[in-house]
């Protein structure tokens, strides 16, 4: 009862698992040293996603300590680093735009809002066990969808590296061109030397090692640089500027029924798409660590993270790759780590803020730029074209409508999924059909493929796919084109290796097709079906109608079966079974190949 007590309060409470280990000096301190690398990543990139959420730069330091923390303690991943990213910073500016102007008051009340709501929905997810749910989010739609999201994401921040502004509002191509509009009639020449500097700079450590902190970095040199040459005064460059100092005051978010409603899809869409990126990051990282990831408790983890991080002025949150490959290269042992990493942020807000007035907006502009080249990755999409003609057609159809239709995001992902199910059901429509001979190697092989020779007497069919409502009329006319075109045909032996699934359709043509068949005098024997299969055709009385022994666990006993048949009747004027080019015995060892 102990034992049962205790895997029950590990599953709900996962910091249970690890925070006895804390005892030990060497893991408290591998944690609290990737803590801190984890944090000076942190502070600048999260004032960055900040930024490219439309909102106040210090507001990623709100994002960045209660989410960080919640998803540390409530999540299966040790190594796993939750916080302001730029995907989901980029679809919370995307979702608010259309209702309210970034420069309103209440784009930060709706921006908080949706986290409360992305908070529920992962929330509600992770304990009605609907991980699952993700699944329906193939991998060519979010490759799709990511490699738009990272073009989108660079180019808003033009205006920032430009030094010129672009009125917000409208398709994300209409922005576009009043940005190339405003900067033909000039440039911020300040501006725009200081983040192309601080791109070649980022790449150039990135370059020479990963392990640099280059953002970190980054962030002092051109902070220290803009004070030293005052480059909000002298040159008009715009810097973060004031940051409230302290911690946020604990405030439930502003309900708006109205608002609620609007944001509804949007939050849905965050939800999914922030778990797509989150556990994929994690199963990555629980490859090298062996850490079993529990998808549903990473759910709870990430809607405690977005809910609780509401109350404290977040926006909403999500797994972060970059932060998490830092945390785990420094050596984190548990989720201690990121707790540390909270904590550093806690200090920062309350002592630290009247360093980074002068930190240029144009470096955060590039700090977003050089984050997100890592989203863009083409080689996937080819290789999904390889792998599938369908499947490169999703990705590349979910990539242009994400652009055509930004900065309403979900409409690329939405039509995206439901191309990649239409496809699929198309696919399954018309499963592979194999007429199966005997190989000289003695392996029963598709005829067609092999060249090989058919008998006339029996035929034996092999169907690659489920009997359901879609492909039940590929598995007829299958069967009814054997008998039309071979009118010597007697007896048809279907190979149901390949059949998984057969729902109330597919019983009732196959038992249709069966009987048909057999008033045609064309008898049909099965091989090799599946249990679940035998018990649906049990339920309803067709597996007697049809009987019971004509299903047979090997092809081979039944095509001796069929073949005593053949000799009794005299059908075959053929040396049988010497040379039937079905029955015709098969070397020792040899196997049932599927090709």
């Amino acid at each position: 009862m102990q034992t049962t007590l205790k895997e029950t309060l590990d599953r709900f409470f996962p910091f249970l698992t690890w925070i006895g280990e804390l005892k030990h000096p060497v893991v408290l301190r591998a944690d609290i040293l990737a803590g801190i690398t984890v944090a000076m990543v942190l502070i600048p990139q999260s004032m960055a996603n900040a930024q490219l959420a439309e909102l106040p730069p210090y507001y990623g330091f709100y994002a960045a300590f209660v989410p960080l923390i919640a998803s540390a303690l409530f999540g299966s991943s040790r190594q796993l680093s939750t916080g302001p990213v730029a995907l989901v910073s980029l679809m919370t500016a995307a979702a608010l735009q259309p209702i309210v102007d970034a420069s309103h008051p209440d784009y930060i009340t709706y921006a908080i809002l949706l986290a409360f709501m992305v908070g529920i929905f992962q929330l509600i997810l992770g304990l009605l066990r609907l991980g699952i749910l993700v699944n329906f989010l193939s991998q060519p739609v979010v490759l799709g969808f990511t490699n738009a999201a990272a073009l989108i994401i660079a180019t808003s921040q033009l205006d920032k590296l430009f030094g010129v502004y672009a009125a917000r509002g409208g398709a994300h191509y209409e922005r576009m061109w009043r940005l190339v509009q405003a900067a033909s009639e000039g440039l911020h020449w300040p501006t725009l030397i200081l983040g192309i500097a601080t791109i070649v700079f980022l790449a150039v450590l990135r370059y020479l090692n990963p392990r640099i902190p280059a953002v970190l970095l980054a962030a002092l040199v051109s902070t220290l640089l803009s004070r030293v040459i005052h480059f909000e005064g002298v040159y008009g460059g715009e810097v973060v500027g004031v940051i409230p100092a302290g911690m946020p005051a604990f405030a439930p978010p502003g309900m708006d029924w109205a608002i609620l409603q609007k944001l509804l899809m949007a939050a849905a869409t965050i939800s999914l798409i922030g778990f797509t990126e989150t556990i994929s990051i994690a199963k990555a990282v629980a490859t090298q660590t062996r850490q079993r990831i529990r998808a549903n408790q990473e759910l709870v983890a990430q809607g405690l993270s977005n809910l609780l991080g509401s109350f404290f002025l977040s926006h909403p949150v999500s797994g972060s790759f970059v932060r998490t490959a830092v945390n785990f290269r420094a050596g984190a042992a548990t989720g201690f780590s990121s707790v540390v990493t909270g904590l550093m942020v806690v200090v920062v807000l309350l002592f630290f803020t009247p360093l980074l007035y002068h930190m240029p907006l144009a470096t955060l502009a590039a700090i977003i730029i050089v984050s997100v080249s890592g989203l863009i990755h083409i080689a996937p999409i080819r290789r999904a074209w390889k792998v599938h003609r369908h499947d490169g057609i999703v990705a590349v159809v979910t990539f242009a409508l994400t652009l055509l239709f930004a900065p309403h995001l979900d409409v690329g992902i939405a039509f995206g999924a439901g191309l990649s199910l239409v496809l699929y059901l198309y696919r399954t429509m018309k499963p592979r059909v194999a007429a199966l001979s005997r190989h000289p190697d003695g392996a029963l092989r598709d005829a067609r493929v092999h060249d090989l020779e058919m008998c006339e007497v029996m035929a034996m069919l092999r169907f690659d796919g489920s009997l359901y409502f879609g492909s039940t009329g590929a598995f007829e006319d299958m069967m009814l084109e054997q008998v039309a075109k071979n009118p010597k045909l007697r007896y048809v032996i279907v190979d149901a290796e390949g059949i998984n699934h057969i729902d109330a359709t597919g019983e009732e043509m196959l038992l249709g097709v069966v009987l048909r068949l057999r008033e045609a005098k064309v008898e049909v024997f099965f091989a090799r079906a599946k249990k679940q299969i035998v018990d649906a055709l049990e339920r309803p009385g067709s597996l007697a109608v049809i009987g019971r022994e004509r299903f047979f666990p090997v092809p081979e006993q039944a095509i001796n079966a069929v073949w005593q048949r053949v000799e009794g009747e005299n059908l075959c004027t053929r040396s049988c079974p010497g040379e039937c080019p079905l029955y015709r015995a098969k070397p020792k060892g040899a196997m049932f190949y599927r090709v």
